[in-house]
Order: structure tokens, then C-alpha cells, then sequence
């Protein structure tokens, strides 16, 4: 099981690595890279070109402002692509959600809110736990963990207001 992480920056890295901890938790081994779309734009095409072959199975793109990564990488790859869009100075990051949510007909780009890196790791895991039941029991485990610790929370909150 593998998974790409890249960034169009590396100031992006802080909320990247978020979802690398994530991937992490699950032991998913995760490639970590800085690829911009649009400075690096054939590094770009030949890593998604050549994704599924190295083993990578899907690939999360985390770019702000004109956030093109993951379009540029779902029109080069079959793999399942989750666009990440970054905070920016710009816009609080609404360019960069406009910009990776609206892909054109023919390419997909599953698109998480802006910085949610977590969230974009939890849907690699969900993709992944399709061809890999161990990995299903896992995110059920990891469902049950967070009930549980909201409905302690819960309690906890409604005993101190008795």
C-alpha cells in the first residue's frame, strides 16, 4: 500500500504532514514530494505517468492559489487523485478550492475542504480499504475510537455542568 503526497510548495509541508501522520496510524507508506504544477510542469506529468507502475496506488495533490496540481496529475495518471487545497494569502484559500474542485468533464478530482489534510488521508485510506480488508478493519476501528472518545467527552461535559 502506497500513497504520493505532493506539494506544490514546500510551505505546504506543515499541513501536509498532517496527513502523512495519518497515513502513518494506518501504516500506509507514503512518497512525499514538492511538485509544481506549474514550475516543474513535466516533472509533474512524468511522476503521474509513472505512478502506478512505481506502486503507488492514489495519489493526494496539496496546492494553493491557482492549485492546478491535481488536475495536471489526474489528466496524467488512471490512479484515484484527492486535490488538497492550501490556505492562501489569497482569497483565505477559496481560490484554491475553486481551482481543484472544478475539474472538466473526463478528469475526477475528489476534493477535500481547504487545509484538510487529515480528511484527505482518511479518503486515501477508505479508496485503499476497497482492495485491502485489513485495512477496512482498520478505519472501522478508527470510527469506533472517535465515538468513543466524543461520547466520553460528552459525558465528562455533562457532569460538569450538574
Amino acid at each position: 500500500m502506497k500513497i504520493a503526497i505532493l506539494m506544490g510548495s514546500k510551505s505546504d509541508y506543515p499541513t501536509v504532514q498532517k496527513a502523512e501522520d495519518i497515513l502513518k496510524e494506518f501504516d500506509v507508506e507514503a512518497e512525499v514530494r514538492v511538485i509544481s504544477a506549474h514550475r516543474t510542469p513535466n516533472v509533474a506529468a512524468d511522476f503521474a505517468e509513472k505512478a502506478e507502475a512505481r506502486g503507488i496506488e492514489v495519489i493526494i495533490a496539496a496546492a494553493g492559489k491557482a492549485a492546478h496540481l491535481a488536475g495536471v496529475l489526474a489528466a496524467a495518471t488512471p490512479l484515484p487523485v484527492i486535490g488538497l487545497p492550501m490556505k492562501s494569502s489569497t482569497m483565505d484559500g477559496l481560490d484554491s478550492l475553486l481551482s481543484v474542485v472544478q475539474m472538466p468533464k473526463g478528469v475526477p478530482v475528489a476534493t477535500v475542504a481547504i487545509d484538510g489534510a487529515e480528511n484527505a488521508a482518511l479518503l486515501a485510506v477508505q479508496i485503499l480499504s476497497v482492495k485491502y480488508p485489513p485495512l477496512r478493519d482498520a478505519f472501522k476501528a478508527y470510527k469506533a475510537k472517535m465515538e468513543r472518545d466524543i461520547i466520553a467527552v460528552d459525558e465528562e461535559f455533562q457532569q460538569n455542568r450538574e
